[in-house]
C-alpha cells in the first residue's frame, strides 16, 4: 500500500484562452490554422509559473511527492461580451489549458478539479468537466471529474480536512478584503455545530485573483481560511469595477501534514503599474 500523500499544491484561475490569461511561449495554433503569440506581460507571468512549479514546489514539499488541486476557472470561455479571448472556440481554449496543466499532472500523485465561474466554464461546468476527464481528475462517486465542492484530507487518516469551492465574495476595498474570508468561516463553522460535523482544518476559495490568509484557534488546534491568486493579468472588466485600484496577483499555494501540525504556504507574485509617461 502506497504512503499517505502528504502535501497538495492548489492553484486557479489561469483563464487560459484569455489575451490576460496564462499562456506558453509557444502560443497557440488556432483551429483557422493561424497563430497566437503571447504579450510581453503574459511571458513574465509564464516564468512565474515555471519559477513555481520547477523551483517553488519541490522545496516547499520537501522533494515528498503531492497532489494538485484546480480550483476553478481554468479556462476562459466566452463571456460579458468580452472581445479579450485569444479565440471564441472553446475546442482551442481546451487544448492551451491541456498543453500547459499536462507536464504538471504528470509530476503529481492526483489531480481533482473543482468547477468554476459557469460564464468561464459553462453553465454546468461542462468545459471544466470535458477538461478534467482529459486531464485524468480522480472522478467523484458519481463519475464526474469535477466537483461544485470538494473535501480532502491530506496525509490519511487524523490528517487536516481541507474544503474547496471556487467562489466567494469580492470586494476592491482593501479594508473589507478580509470580511468575505471572515463570513465564509463563520458560516462554514456554524453550519459544522449545526449538524454536529467535522469543520475543516482548511477552506479554500478563488474567483478573487488576490491571497488572503486568515487562522483562528479552534479546539482542533487552528483554522485557516485561505483565497487563493490567480494567473490572469488584469481585464478591461477589472477596471469597471472596485478592483480597478488592485494589482493582479500571480501564484499558488501548499498545503501539508507536517510531522508535528498542519500549515500552508503560498507563493504570489505581482505585476506594478505602468511605469510614468514623460510630457
Amino acid at each position: 500500500m502506497s504512503e499517505p500523500t502528504r502535501n497538495l499544491i492548489v492553484v486557479s484561475d489561469t483563464h487560459c484562452g484569455c489575451q490576460f490569461g496564462l499562456c506558453s511561449p509557444d502560443g497557440l495554433t488556432l483551429d483557422g490554422g493561424g497563430h497566437y503569440e503571447p504579450s510581453h506581460l503574459q511571458t513574465k507571468v509564464w516564468t512565474w509559473w515555471r519559477e513555481f512549479w520547477d523551483e517553488w514546489v519541490p522545496k516547499v514539499t520537501r522533494g515528498e511527492p503531492y497532489a494538485v488541486e484546480l480550483n476553478g476557472d481554468t479556462t476562459d470561455g466566452r463571456h460579458h461580451d468580452s472581445t479579450t479571448q485569444i479565440s471564441q472556440n472553446l475546442a482551442d481554449q481546451k487544448h492551451l489549458a491541456e498543453e500547459i496543466l499536462f507536464p504538471v499532472i504528470e509530476r503529481a500523485s492526483a489531480l481533482y478539479m473543482v468547477r468554476g465561474t459557469e460564464s468561464h466554464v459553462g453553465a454546468a461546468g461542462e468545459n471544466e468537466e470535458m477538461l478534467g476527464e482529459s486531464l485524468g481528475a480522480v472522478p467523484s462517486e458519481t463519475g464526474q471529474y469535477t466537483r461544485l465542492e470538494l473535501s480532502l484530507r491530506i496525509g490519511g487518516d487524523g490528517g487536516p480536512l481541507c474544503h474547496f469551492t471556487h467562489h466567494i465574495g469580492t470586494t476592491g476595498r482593501t479594508h473589507y478584503e478580509s470580511s468575505a474570508p471572515m463570513g465564509e468561516m463563520g458560516e462554514v463553522y456554524a453550519e459544522a455545530g449545526t449538524w454536529n460535523h467535522e469543520i475543516p482544518d482548511f477552506i479554500i476559495r478563488s474567483h478573487r485573483h488576490r491571497h488572503i490568509k486568515i487562522q483562528k484557534v479552534t479546539h482542533k488546534g487552528y483554522g485557516i481560511v485561505e483565497v487563493t491568486p490567480g494567473w490572469q493579468l488584469k481585464t478591461p472588466f477589472v477596471f469597471k469595477i472596485n478592483a480597478r485600484n488592485s494589482t493582479p496577483q500571480f501564484g499558488g499555494i501548499c498545503i501539508r501534514k507536517g510531522d508535528e501540525d498542519h500549515y500552508s504556504r503560498a507563493f504570489v507574485k505581482t505585476i506594478t503599474r505602468p511605469d510614468a509617461e514623460v510630457i
